[in-house]
């Protein structure tokens, strides 16, 4: 992997990441932009304990634009893009309508190739062995950052989840404090620790591997299942088979058989509602442990990946008791998921 590091027009960073060690990086951006000006700041909601970002600078992000002026394409025929090159691999660029930016942490957009009209199933096993080297570099580099407390990569794929841009890509959220969801998981691990002097993580593992019934895929060196209590209508999570903190310690075998394993589940869940809906809207989210917090060494490195759509044409609100009171109702049963996911594997 070659890696090129440069700035756009108004200072922000931007990262080409290359499977060539040849590839030349040099196009600037010619755009005449000012400086960014962002707004956001981090408070603390005094009742449940948990943090909000203040991000109003977000109202004038980019939304929907037309194909022909997407700023994640290469720039090309006199248009400039939000990549000052004719063309990429993968490239990392700062945000420009971060929800954290400075104290209050970094915001990033990975951008997974070049094609507009492409999608990350539809990406080679060695596009995607690139995109996790990405993953694992940033991971790396925003954790040297004072102000970073967790790095959070994930994919929203969709216009149903929210999306705004169709191009094909993820973004990094490097926060200055630890998650809440983060927060529940290392309470539960060590509330387990202190009860029977094991793994939470580890038993988890261990108790679906055992029953077997909500396994959808199993390898040398991953475990992907249905949860026992999906909140989702179709969630995986996927486990490394060697328990580690994140993404920088993740070892060779499974680096090595990510790419063909994601892929897979990727392409299940763009089958999972039959040939007329082609690409399911997903959330693919790497929850990696917390840099200084207590109890980092309990926890483990996993993808969970969702989608809201429980038929072709039903999707999956948050109404009254999962907005109201954070209580969820599944109206799938993660058995009946975990079935319909092992059904539309490829051949």
């Amino acid at each position: 992997m070659k890696k090129t590091v440069t700035t756009l027009a108004d200072g922000r960073e931007l990262i080409y990441y290359d499977r060539r060690d040849d590839a030349v990086r040099d196009a600037a951006d010619e755009r005449p932009l000012g400086q960014v000006a962002t707004s956001s700041q981090v408070r603390q909601d005094v009742l449940l304990g948990d943090a909000v970002a203040i991000a109003s600078h977000r109202q004038d992000r980019t939304y929907h634009p037309p194909a022909d002026e997407c700023p994640l394409d290469p720039s090309r025929d006199g248009r400039h893009t939000e990549i000052p090159d004719s063309d990429y691999d993968v490239v990392v660029f700062e945000n420009r309508f971060p929800s954290l930016s400075g104290d209050s942490g970094r915001c990033e957009v990975v951008c997974f190739t070049s094609d507009h009209d492409a999608s990350f199933a539809d990406l080679s096993e060695d596009q995607a062995a690139l995109v996790l080297d990405v993953w694992t570099d940033r991971t790396a580099e925003l954790a040297e950052l004072p102000q970073v407390a967790q790095v959070f990569p994930f994919e929203n794929r969709g216009a149903e989840i929210g999306v705004t841009l169709a191009h094909p890509h993820g973004q990094i959220y490097a926060y200055p404090f630890v998650t809440p969801r983060t927060s529940l998981m290392l309470r539960s691990a060590a509330d387990h620790r202190a009860a029977t002097g094991r793994n939470l993580f580890e038993d988890v593992v261990a108790r679906e591997q055992a029953d077997g019934e909500r396994i959808v895929l199993a390898t040398e060196h991953w475990t992907a299942f249905v949860p026992y209590a999906a909140h989702w209508p179709y969630e995986v999570h996927l486990y490394p088979a060697h328990r580690t903190a994140d993404l920088r310690s993740l070892d060779d075998g499974a680096r090595a058989e990510f790419p063909a394993v994601y892929l897979e589940l990727l392409r299940r869940f763009d089958r999972l509602f039959g040939p007329d809906h082609p690409r399911t809207p997903y959330i693919s989210a790497w929850h990696q442990a917390p840099f200084r917090a207590p109890g980092r060494d309990e926890y483990a490195l996993h993808l969970e990946l969702f989608t809201i759509r429980r038929t072709s044409d039903k999707l999956k609100y948050l109404a009254g008791s999962e907005s109201g009171m954070g209580v969820f109702i599944n109206d799938v049963p993660p058995e009946a998921a975990a079935r319909r996911l092992r059904e539309v594997a490829s051949e």
